[in-house]
């Protein structure tokens, strides 16, 4: 740095221009007049910033309690007294009681935020973290932190921000439900602190910077509002400090899901392995904030915590860009800096209107995401929450102001898994049922939930069975006159009672079906000649219901190369094949560019053959991968010959039932976020359900409404495929959890309603011959089905998971199908164009 090329720099920054990596650095070094010249940029940074908030001129903060729920951790961080050893805690975690306590009194006081801040994951260092968890029936931390956020949720309606701190995808998405923003300080990038001995994150495993990194991404990905930042002073370099602050602008642009940035000072504490390291100089710490309100610009909140400066800085660090305050407690200290008290919230106005600006209260999760999620049905905030978050919104997005929480149920009353019957009962995934029917803590995992719910379903379904039929029948005649008038626009309770009507209410939903049925499409039943090709059974996701998936030093692992893959589909087109599917499962060990490959291939062998490939679970790993967009991934596909993609790995678009099914598959938002992204791009897809394991009736209609959602926004929907649970082999089965598929009865209704529901919408629906047998098929045609799939010429995922309906048809047995029924039989290419028969 020289002052040449600083005055260029801050030249640069006076004309408002954008500053580059190496300019930014040299701006981390400006001190004195240097550094009061770059507060007039951060300044108007700043205030576009609260304007595009919605709340200009104005610096928020959150009133919170803040809930230290265990101070053990496994990591060793050397600036930290936050964390202890068990013989110096009266338990090694705060219980219920306690949990409580703090925040009523937060309520009390008008808190809304509930910060719960603990260390990572401690039942794998201490034991006696371990024994707490099993005396109190938690299989692990994060277990205890989601049922005591339903508990503050239901009891007192603070909202909880989470910092547990190092998640995964399947913990994040496992805790979203409960909790409207999550966080995690990124600290730092640096690997050097974090591998060299006698640096500040030696021996942590969890401040490895990759993985944190990966956190933050997951994150985005699941669309959580997420809190992050960066630790300034704890032995990074400039170049460290500056790559910390890019990262976390490259996950902010790319997800969208960085709430705010805070920019935290070191203070040295007592009692620790950096006690005798200065504190961060005052115009270093102000550089740092500047860059960083320069580098991530108006849509990101930057924050600096009021406490660890002096009141005479704070007009300095308003002046270099924050515009946020975080949380503040009237209760409890700051147990991270328990030597820096909070300042008083009057105060903090005073000290903030001394800058010309004002100070407003706002929830945990900042407005942008509150008021999406309230008014533009975002997914950022879980459904569940809405109601405890709109209690405490204004029409800004800020805190009501005067306004005081109150505890409130966390699920609707018809939300969670149900029993068997329209409207007979709820029961509550998160609240366990004891044997006199009263809700209790919500322990352990979903194996131990299911159990309850599976008892809980039986008992519910001989009370209904001997006061509803009458009901009943009264319900489905109601509901079919409706969907008789207009099939697309009845109630979710309508096509409940459809869903779940039996005998002559059910012959009558297949006769309006396949009314509708012929009136969209005709009796043509259609198929298409194509070619299934599985081209890896190597996957690590861990589906509990998949027989296909090998680990890569399994016996049957296998993998086809391209030349392999190539052959396959060009023998399918010499055979009069028009499409090729192709899907394999999640390998880690796949190259950047493999599907792409394998697409370029398939194309090279059989020129002109349609390419229907890739999952959107396999689409989205793949691009995460690739550390590139899902959009930028399918662009590359689809140039490389891509024309369409299956809706596979739906299952259930309801993520508590998919946490049961899977512990590692995509979550529902981010299917559709997936599928939406090839829509858009011009890749048109099928969509499927699978049914008849651990979901309800309930579930199906949800699911249905979900597609039905996503095709009024984009139109790809090619067909709806319905795909019975196949249980034979299926993990999910074999260890007692899930029901052994779908009976006669529910196939039937779900093909039928399929059709109701989805009328004007996706005029196809497929019914599979591979999972249903001939006359299985045969029913569904008769039910408002129209489309028999394909030929496949090899289907190995239902195969493997026990179908025993064979996995291959040629036409003439195709056609055997339909006669079968005195339908005519009509071969389609993928999009339902009519095809040239070889």
């Amino acid at each position: 740095m020289t002052d040449s090329s600083m005055r260029r720099v801050l030249a640069r920054v006076r004309a408002g221009k954008p500053i580059d990596e190496p300019e930014a650095l040299i701006l981390l070094g400006a001190r004195g007049a240097d550094l009061e010249s770059i507060f007039e940029a951060c300044t108007r940074v700043r205030d576009a910033a609260m304007l595009r908030a919605g709340r200009p001129g104005t610096v928020s903060y959150s009133r919170k309690v803040f809930i230290p729920l265990t101070r053990l951790c496994r990591d060793r961080c050397h600036y930290c007294t936050f964390v202890t050893v068990p013989h110096r805690l009266p338990a090694a975690y705060l219980s219920p009681d306690e949990v409580l306590d703090i925040a009523r009194q937060g309520a009390a006081r008008g808190c809304k935020e509930a910060l719960f801040t603990l260390g990572d994951r401690p039942e794998d260092r201490w034991p006696a973290a371990r024994e707490w968890l099993d005396a109190h029936g938690y299989d692990d931390t994060l277990a205890y932190v989601r049922a005591m956020a339903i508990r503050v949720l239901e009891e007192t309606g603070l909202l909880p921000h989470l910092n547990p701190g190092v998640m995964s995808w399947s913990d994040l998405q496992r805790l979203k439900p409960v909790a409207p923003s999550m966080g995690m300080m990124l600290e730092t990038t640096s690997q050097r602190l974090f591998s060299e001995p006698g640096q500040a994150h030696y021996g942590s495993p969890d401040k490895d910077p990759a993985v944190r990194l990966r956190v933050l991404e997951d994150a985005g990905r699941v669309g959580v509002p997420f809190t992050t930042g960066i630790l300034v002073g704890i032995g990074e370099t400039p170049a460290e400090r500056l790559d910390s602050i890019l990262a976390i602008r490259r996950v902010a642009r790319e997800y969208g899901s960085i709430q705010e940035c805070i920019v935290q000072n070191f203070r040295a504490k007592d009692d620790t392995a950096m006690r005798s390291v200065p504190d961060v100089d005052e115009e270093e710490y102000l550089a740092t904030i500047a860059v960083t309100r320069l580098l991530l610009g108006a849509s990101v909140t930057v924050q600096a915590p009021p406490n660890l400066s002096e009141p005479d800085q704070i007009a300095r660090l308003l002046a270099a860009g924050v515009d946020d305050w975080g949380g503040v407690s009237p209760v409890t200290p700051d147990h991270v800096n328990p030597e820096r008290p909070w300042p008083q919230i009057g105060d903090l106005a005073r000290w903030t209107a001394q800058s010309g600006l004002r100070l407003r209260e706002r929830l945990t999760a900042h407005p942008r995401f509150v008021l999406g999620a309230l008014e533009r049905d975002e997914a950022w905030i879980d459904p569940r929450l809405h109601g405890h978050v709109r209690a405490l919104a204004d029409g800004t997005g800020l805190a009501r102001e005067g306004g005081r929480p109150a505890g409130m149920p966390w699920q609707e009353p018809d939300g969670g898994i149900a029993a068997t019957g329209a409207g007979s009962g709820r029961v509550d995934l998160h609240r366990g049922v004891d044997e006199q029917g009263r809700t209790g803590d919500r322990r352990g995992d979903f194996d131990e939930v299911y159990g309850d719910w599976q008892q809980v379903a039986t008992r519910v379904d001989a009370d209904a069975a001997s006061v509803a039929p009458a009901r009943l029948d009264a319900d489905v005649r109601a509901a079919l006159h409706r969907a008789h008038d207009d099939p697309a626009g009845c109630s979710d309770d309508d096509y409940l009672a459809l869903i779940t009507a039996d005998g002559a209410g059910l012959d009558a939903v297949t006769v309006l079906a396949d009314e509708l049925r012929r009136d969209t499409v005709g009796d043509d039943v259609t198929y298409v000649v194509n070619r299934n090709i599985n081209f890896t059974n190597i996957c690590y996701v861990g589906c509990r219901f998949c027989a296909f998936a090998q680990r890569r030093t399994d016996a049957d692992a296998y993998t086809l190369s391209l030349e392999q893959i190539g052959q396959r589909a060009a023998e399918a087109q010499a055979l009069g094949a028009t499409e090729v599917c192709l899907q394999g499962g999640i390998d880690p060990s796949l190259g950047r560019t493999a599907y792409t490959d394998i697409v370029r291939a398939v194309t090279a062998a059989a020129p002109g053959i349609h390419v229907h490939a890739f999952s959107p679970m396999e689409i989205a790993t793949a691009a995460a991968k690739a550390g590139i967009p899902v959009r930028e991934w399918l662009t590359e596909v689809k140039e490389a010959g891509l024309g369409s993609i299956p809706g596979t790995a739906a299952e259930i678009l309801d993520d508590e039932v998919r946490w049961v099914l899977t512990k590692g598959k995509l979550p529902a938002a981010q299917w559709i976020e997936v599928v939406a992204a090839a829509h858009e791009l011009g890749l048109p897809s099928s969509s499927t359900m699978m049914y008849g394991h651990v979901d309800h009736p309930r579930h199906w209609v949800g699911h249905l409404r979900t597609l039905a959602t996503l095709q009024d926004r984009t139109g790809g929907f090619t067909e709806f495929v319905p795909l019975p649970f196949v249980h034979t082999n299926a993990p999910v089965y074999l260890a007692g959890i899930a029901r052994p598929g779908p009976t006669l009865r529910d196939n039937r209704a779900v093909h039928a309603v399929a059709r109701i529901l989805l009328h004007g919408r996706i005029p196809n629906v497929q019914t599979s011959w591979v999972k249903l047998g001939v006359e299985g098929t045969r029913a569904m045609l008769r039910g408002g089905a129209n489309d028999v799939g394909g030929t496949l010429m090899e289907e190995t995922i239902s195969r493997m998971a026990g179908s025993e309906h064979g996995s291959a048809k040629t036409v003439a047995e195709l056609t055997d199908i339909a006669a079968g029924i005195g339908r005519p039989v009509r071969q389609r290419t993928t999009t339902y164009a009519v095809a040239r028969s070889r």
